[in-house]
């Protein structure tokens, strides 16, 4: 692909670099690692494979080849040569078409993938870009209008559902060929059940220093509800709202933080490390969201509403046994379906 224009915050984002924390190395990748997982599903990838990341605004794209294609995530209209796509389904897009997405109308992120994942250069066994490093996707940062976007091989799936979708455009009559096709079955997204108009709710175990918090401010953290901060970014979601006060004040020695920590600095007001996180801290942490809703973090949007709720450990580790059960299943579906009715 070529890109014609950037968006407002486009990168090259995989499953990042576990490993290198010890290191002083953000663990990085996709924000909403289930709307990646999937796209990268319904194009034949592994999990594992490289994706744009579009974040509120999204890109405009030239495809210089076929290729098999899926959006999931947030609903930023993406269009063919102007014409509407579906998301959460594979679709192909004939070469020299114009992929474009407009402003999210829900959530922040989506996920485009294609078969055979965005051949970026690896750093330190990952392709995720970390721009404040200045490592992986495309130089280290966000695209740019001109950038050239290398796509991998097709693996076998991929490669016979994208035949399958071309070939349903060869009737079409001479002039009005269709520069895209899609199939009629979708994967519908199963993992933003704490998403609602009204906001957001987001499910946490006790921090680390949860017993150094007073009692009122234990209680607010379930009971309140707090806005995403304009200032919130792949870091970190900062929150605006009741303030939640320690016991006492004594400083705290630098230690491991992680993505889903809710971190509580001077002010009182929360905030939720995000993806590209750093590997310490010094702040109290009061809370951290489960793995199973890091995407619904990946999704909040500056002016969200975001509420918590308390859950153990037992219940944490149960939720996301019944998640990763939940992607196999997913998986062996999609693997099992075939390019018929075309839309």
């Amino acid at each position: 692909m070529r890109v014609l224009k950037p968006g407002l915050y486009t990168t090259v984002q995989d499953l990042g670099r576990p490993g290198w924390r010890k290191d002083g190395v953000a663990e990085g990748g996709a924000m909403d690692r289930y709307a990646h997982r999937v796209a990268n599903l319904l194009v034949g990838n592994d999990a594992g494979a490289a994706t744009l990341e579009l974040t509120l605004a999204g890109p405009e794209l030239r495809l210089e080849r076929d290729l098999l294609l899926a959006v999931c995530g947030a609903d930023m209209p993406p269009s063919i040569d102007g014409e509407p796509l579906p998301l959460w389904r594979p679709f192909w897009a004939r070469a020299g078409a114009v992929l474009a997405f407009g402003t999210a109308a829900s959530g922040c992120r989506a996920y485009l993938a294609a078969g055979g994942g965005f051949a970026a250069e690896a750093a330190l066994g990952s392709r995720a870009t970390d721009a404040r490093a200045g490592i992986g996707g495309i130089a280290g940062r966000p695209l740019r209008a001109g950038d050239a976007l290398p796509c991998g091989d097709e693996p076998p799936r991929a490669a016979a559902w994208l035949a399958a979708l071309a070939a349903r455009t060869a009737a079409d009559p001479p002039g009005r060929r269709r520069n895209w096709a899609a199939p009629r079955w979708a994967a519908p997204p199963l993992a933003y059940g704490g998403a609602t108009a009204a906001g957001i709710e987001l499910r946490v175990m006790p921090g680390a220093e949860y017993g150094q918090f007073r009692e009122a401010a234990r209680t607010a953290l379930t009971r309140e509800r707090y806005r995403a901060a304009p200032a919130s970014d792949r870091m970190g979601v900062r929150l605006d709202g009741p303030p939640l006060e320690r016991s006492g004040s004594a400083e705290l020695l630098s230690h491991g933080v992680v993505a889903g920590t809710v971190q509580v600095p001077a002010g009182g007001t929360p905030i939720i490390l995000a993806a590209d996180c750093q590997t310490t801290g010094g702040y109290p942490k009061i809370a951290h969201v489960i793995m199973a809703d890091l995407p619904l973090l990946g999704q909040c949007r500056p002016g969200d509403w975001v509420t918590f709720k308390e859950v153990s450990l037992a219940q944490a580790q149960r939720i996301q046994l019944e998640f990763e059960q939940g992607m196999r299943v997913l998986a062996a579906a999609i693997a099992m379906r075939k390019m018929e009715g075309v839309q």
